[in-house]
């Protein structure tokens, strides 16, 4: 062994104690921040099935808890708790929690997620990891000190899965999976998030976040996108140029992204009105009611490289969120 292993493990953890992360660094373990969240997305393109399961590790005085949460479509499906007892490991991905209601246990293989009547137990494949040195938000993976970072460490994988509840008992074998990562105080003061991967047979998975980054008095509302097509992954993040517009009469999303290179435009709709998620208060160990995902909105997403289109699909099975924090 390398004498100088464990002092470089040691600076690495003191490091991602910030919530930033060294290049090529792995982001699933904790980091120790004040909220730590992780989130599957499963869905049947030939049933138009979809399932959310999420979790995070909030830190607290009276000891660290969970938000957790089961989304489920069609129906709108939701069941949500704060979760006492939580633990998760900030060498290797696994967290765990229990209470009288509901039961945790997630690490890289999985979710097992039980809260109420409803349970998800979902096993992963991840086909496609992650291939970039910087995670999902660029070069602002590595800055520290930021309210809130984001990562979609699984972009387009595989999973079998049974959810099963009132009503309900779905089986999925080989279906398509998404999974990310976010950590940091908490979920910012506004926020915008939206993720794809039935675009017919095409192999893509797009997803693209944004909100108000703040570091310090500095404040700025900055988006991020992120589309796999094929064995290729294009980010686009600041400072490239994006811009971001939501109209909530229409319950519209529109997202453009820009390089030299590449442009990416999304056009995400939802219809009627989207199930209520929760959304952590770290320090009062509550959670509150203001994220709005569809888990079945339709979302357009067209990519050009030097101008010409090398892809434009639709997936009618996309999940669009909005969502704000009590100030």
């Amino acid at each position: 062994m390398n004498p100088l292993d464990r002092p470089r493990r040691e600076l690495i953890a003191l490091y991602r104690r910030t919530g930033a992360d060294v290049p090529f660094g792995d982001p699933l373990p904790s980091h120790g921040t004040e909220m730590e969240g992780w989130f599957w997305r499963l869905t049947d393109q030939a049933t138009g099935r979809a399932v959310v399961a999420l979790c995070s590790c909030n830190q607290h005085p009276d000891g660290e808890w969970s938000t957790a949460a089961i989304a489920l479509e069609p129906g709108r499906v939701v069941r949500r708790a704060a979760i006492d007892n939580a633990v998760a490991d900030r060498r290797d991905f696994s967290i765990r929690a229990e209470d009288d209601h509901s039961s945790l246990d997630a690490n890289r293989g999985g979710i097992a997620l039980a809260i109420d009547d409803v349970r998800v137990d979902l096993k992963t494949d991840n086909t496609a990891p992650w291939p970039k040195a910087f995670g999902g938000g660029g070069l602002f993976s590595s800055v520290p000190f930021l309210n809130q970072y984001w990562h979609p460490y699984c972009l387009g994988g595989r999973a079998t899965a049974t959810v099963t509840g009132p009503g309900i008992d779905w089986q999925f074998d080989d279906a398509r999976l998404y999974c990310e990562r976010n950590w940091g105080a908490g979920f910012p003061q506004r926020w915008w998030w939206g993720q794809a991967h039935d675009f017919g047979d095409d192999d893509v998975c797009v997803a693209f976040s944004g909100g108000l980054l703040e570091l310090g008095p500095l404040k700025t509302e900055v988006t991020g996108v992120v589309v796999r097509l094929g064995s290729r992954v294009l980010r686009i993040t600041p400072p490239a140029l994006t811009t971001y517009r939501f109209d909530r009469d229409r319950w519209h999303w529109q997202i453009t992204a820009r390089t030299l290179q590449f442009t990416i435009e999304l056009d995400g709709h939802g219809t009627g009105e989207p199930p209520v998620l929760p959304v952590p208060m770290p320090a009062e160990r509550r959670n509150v009611d203001t994220d709005y995902e569809f888990l079945d909105g339709t979302l357009r997403c067209t990519v050009r490289e030097w101008g010409r289109v090398i892809f434009d699909g639709t997936s009618t099975l996309a999940g669009l969120e909005i969502g704000d924090r009590p100030a």
